[in-house]
């Protein structure tokens, strides 16, 4: 395989991404809004008809069961003209968020505006807002309810206290509470937004590398694909040949197509021994396709990118006199996550990249060391995280002198290198060259009962 194909079936596991890594938000559903909303109609009665009936505080309580059922019967036009597994779009998702806003300011009106200790609520539209909807549309929700908070401070009935006593906060109270609440909504709907957006993109990068292994499980699986297609087609093959001879011999007029005749029995034997190859390879070879020395496979690995700068280099010995080198699987984690890596190390080198493979008893190293411009400080501890990217067009900063060969990423790549070896029981830590030195430098580590097969079955 050459070097353009190689990393071309590479980049081709990301183009075919499965959608929920290109789409962050998928909407929110209409059953989750009308459940929180069936929570606030039952807390909001319940605090209502405690006040009035237990406290035997005034308010207006007509006014407020009117908002609180404007919710239940809002509830139940939803649930009953839509699925609830329907996700809303943004805008009829936010105008819902909005509705609960309103209510909830309306109920505070009627029950002394800030001075009631339940006005903290209006934090949660927002949040929920943070969480499952564009910023866009959550900047928007918080001004909004900014202004009906803005609003209620200024303006509101009394808040229900004991018959015959004026209770009011002093305005400086007021002020603070205000405060408290405008701080609060900055807070929270930054905070939820950050944390569901990091959780978003977690399990976004989680479905990409097991996308990739897939695809790379696939390809490991084309042998036994091919030796089972020797299998079905030679009895067809059988029949054709069969079926020519007796042709020919039966035939009155045989002469006359006896040379078509000879080349399709041919052609047909050819056929059956191509396919008797296949079948042939796949049980005397298996072994030998399945299990192999460490360095053979980084030599499979390094072979396509051997076709011009930078040289590759590998230097590989044991720690120990009496260690032998280890014997790997074709392990499609390890393939693809050596490969990522060796890929990403030609793509910055200048001129050279090592590869150091070293072994003892207990442990089996492979270091991987290019003289490129090195890692970024300002991300180098982010490296492994999912959209975290060096390369020109995912917005973020190019290495300066950086040679990429033009390619362009998400951000996946290492994440998934690292992910996918890890998983085989790597250790997978990178660093930079120290100065005077320029490069940088991965080193990949596993426990050896981790990365050889074992008599009864794989480590893996």
């Amino acid at each position: 395989m050459t070097k353009e194909n190689e990393k071309t079936t590479r980049d081709n596991s990301l183009t075919g991404l499965p959608r929920t890594v290109h789409q962050g938000v998928d909407g929110l559903r209409l059953q989750t809004l009308v459940r929180l909303r069936w929570l606030a109609v039952i807390g909001q009665s319940v605090a209502v008809l405690t006040v009035y009936f237990l406290f035997d505080f005034p308010l207006p309580l007509i006014a407020c069961l009117a908002l609180i059922a404007m919710s239940a019967w809002l509830n139940i036009f939803l649930s009953v003209r839509w699925r609830a597994s329907l996700r809303l779009e943004d805008r009829f998702a936010v105008l819902l968020l909005a509705y609960d806003a309103c209510q909830l300011a309306g109920l505070l009106y009627l029950t002394g505006g800030l001075e009631n200790p339940f006005s903290f609520l209006f934090l949660v539209p927002v949040t929920v807002s943070a969480t499952t909807l564009p910023i866009s549309r959550t900047v928007g929700l918080a001004m909004f309810t900014l202004a009906l908070i803005t609003i209620l401070a200024a303006s509101h009935y009394p808040l229900p206290w004991k018959r015959g006593e004026d209770f009011r906060l002093p305005v400086l109270y007021l002020a603070g509470v205000w405060s408290a609440l405008v701080c609060g909504l900055g807070f929270a709907s930054v905070y939820a937004y950050r944390v569901s957006s990091e959780a978003r993109d977690m399990s976004g990068a989680l479905a990409a590398t097991e996308f990739v292994l897939a695809q790379e499980q696939r390809l490991s699986a084309l042998d036994g694909l091919a030796a089972a297609a020797a299998h079905e087609l030679g009895t067809p093959l059988a029949t054709i040949a069969l079926v020519a001879k007796e042709l020919k011999h039966d035939l009155p007029n045989a002469d006359d197509f006896a040379e078509d005749l000879d080349l399709l029995s041919s052609q047909t034997d050819r056929c059956r021994e191509i396919l008797s190859k296949l079948a042939n390879r796949d049980a005397q070879r298996e072994d030998m396709l399945t299990r192999l020395k460490l360095t053979v496979l980084l030599e499979e690995l390094i072979e396509p990118f051997r076709t011009g700068m930078p040289e590759i280099e590998m230097d590989a010995r044991s720690l120990v006199e009496s260690s032998f080198e280890p014997v790997v699987t074709r392990h499609p984690g390890i393939r693809y996550g050596l490969a990522n890596l060796l890929e990403n190390a030609v793509d910055y080198a200048k001129s050279q990249v090592r590869v150091e493979v070293r072994w003892n008893a207990r442990e089996v190293i492979v270091i991987i060391i290019d003289d490129g411009p090195g890692f970024s400080e300002d991300i180098i501890d982010r490296l492994g995280d999912p959209y975290v990217t060096t390369r020109k067009g995912y917005g973020s900063k190019q290495l300066a002198n950086a040679p990429t060969k033009g390619h362009q990423g998400m951000g996946l790549g290492f994440f998934i290198a690292k992910t996918l070896l890890t998983r085989t029981g790597a250790n997978v830590a990178l660093a930079n060259l120290a100065h005077p030195l320029s490069g940088a430098t991965i080193r990949i580590s596993w426990p050896r009962e981790k990365i050889e097969p074992k008599d009864n079955g794989w480590a893996f």
